[in-house]
């Protein structure tokens, strides 16, 4: 856990405290931007049973969608490691940035030149309002880590990415790593 200031780039690791939230519940989000005016961010580790393909027939390729967060669940965003390929994204840090052309983006898919460790998609996104983000930190919502994996977190998150990280975080963390999603089930 780090106690510094909330920054785009880190990780919000959802409170095991959060239960029964759909969106939240069991999260990891990385933070693509935070200013004076609010935050977004993406969650990492809720693959959908959607294909890139499902989505744009157009684009022969079985990438998966994520969940991305509750706001506007009707677009398609995505992040990437290659800015050299994909030009006007916009970095979030280390290595990993956000959007771009999405005409090129396709065409870099359809010719085998964008692998699966260099983009991910998701279907919304995760806002926060203006400090809104800053009140759940202090309500103990998320845990802010920095985002150790740089741009290779692409490969790296999986459905079991809280997990990992809640084991990293230790102490009284580790309790929740192999406990149900829906503690009634225990």
């Amino acid at each position: 856990m780090i106690t510094e200031k909330l920054k785009k780039g880190h990780l919000l690791i959802a409170e095991p405290s959060i239960i029964g939230d759909l969106s939240f519940n069991r999260s990891v989000v990385l933070l693509a931007d935070h200013n004076s005016e609010g935050s977004v961010g993406f969650i990492l580790n809720k693959p959908l049973k959607y294909t890139i393909q499902d989505l744009l027939p157009e684009i022969e390729s079985n990438f998966k969608i994520y969940n991305g967060g509750p706001v506007e669940q009707d677009n398609l965003y995505f992040i990437h490691n290659v800015p050299n390929l994909i030009p006007d994204s916009i970095e979030i840090s280390s290595g990993i940035y956000w959007g771009g052309d999405f005409e090129l983006t396709k065409d870099l898919i359809n010719t085998g030149i964008l692998k699966k460790k260099n983009i991910r998609f998701f279907l919304g996104y995760t806002g926060w309002d203006s400090n809104q983000l800053e009140s759940e930190m202090q309500a103990n919502s998320w845990i802010l880590t920095k985002n150790i994996y740089e741009n290779k977190i692409l490969g790296k998150a999986s459905t079991h990415f809280w997990k990992e990280k809640i084991i990293e975080l230790g102490g009284e963390y580790l309790i929740w790593s192999n406990a149900p999603e829906n503690p009634i089930l225990n």
